[in-house]
């Protein structure tokens, strides 16, 4: 079976080149106002998280997971936390040393593929933070036993995902329903061939029914969600809930 992570790793690598929005670091301004305690933390497209899902985040350990490109780890950085950045793409990685010289800060960061186990012991972290992500993976189920296992009691998870409804769509017009679910490129070789022409490398649709689920099965307590839509195109026209948010707890 081919290596989808690595393959997916040499994709995001190029999106970031191009100027991805995910991969865009961000500003020294940003930064600054963040140590003020000014910010906006996004896990999905528009909303940012809620202030209060990130209550007693200063001094905690933090694994911002699949968090490269320079967003999220300095913003957890400037609010106290002490933070872990894991994340697959090389480039993304390079986006965190460069807010980290720019700004003369120092966290860790970790090259690392998440559906395999991660390189920490039990109980390291009191929060993950993770954006929508869960896309680029084919189950769930594993990646979220590792969560749980590195977080400690009363831990937090604030994680992003897509519920789907992007897969049901063409991928040439977002007004037409053209698929049927799951999207699945590793089974499906029509999904292979539409995610190798559209250059968005291996994606796998989970529903959120799907992803609650995965939450539940790997002993997290789901505490709040919000939903959430695109920047732009047919869905945040329609305002239609494509991406959730949420927060859960390791008991």
């Amino acid at each position: 079976m081919i290596d989808y992570q690595e393959f997916n790793s040499r994709t995001i690598d190029s999106w970031v080149a191009s100027g991805w929005q995910w991969g865009m670091e961000i500003s020294h301004e940003t930064y600054m106002n963040a140590v003020g305690g000014e910010y906006s933390l996004f896990l999905t497209p528009t909303k940012p998280v809620p202030p209060s899902w990130l209550d007693g985040v200063r001094g905690r350990k933090v694994l911002a997971l699949a968090s490269g490109g320079g967003q999220q780890g300095p913003l957890l950085h400037a609010l106290g936390a002490e933070v872990t950045v894991l994340d697959n793409s090389p480039a993304m990685l390079e986006k965190e040393r460069l807010v980290q010289r720019r700004e003369g800060i120092s966290y860790e960061l970790c090259r690392h593929d998440m559906t395999r186990p991660f390189p920490f012991a039990d109980g390291t972290f009191d929060f993950i933070v993770n954006p929508v992500s869960f896309c680029y993976i084919r189950n769930l189920g594993p990646v979220l036993e590792e969560c749980a296992r590195v977080l400690a009691g009363s831990g937090r998870m604030l994680s992003g995902f897509d519920t789907a409804l992007h897969y049901l769509v063409s991928f040439e017009d977002d007004t037409l329903l053209d698929e049927r679910l799951p999207f699945d490129p590793l089974t499906y070789p029509e999904h292979r061939e539409k995610c190798m022409r559209y250059d968005c490398g291996f994606q796998f649709s989970h529903t959120a029914s799907e992803t609650l689920s995965a939450f539940l099965s790997a002993g997290f307590v789901l505490k709040k969600m919000y939903g959430d839509t695109d920047q732009e195109g047919t869905f945040a026209r329609l305002g239609a809930e494509c991406f959730m948010a949420l927060l859960a707890e390791k008991p």
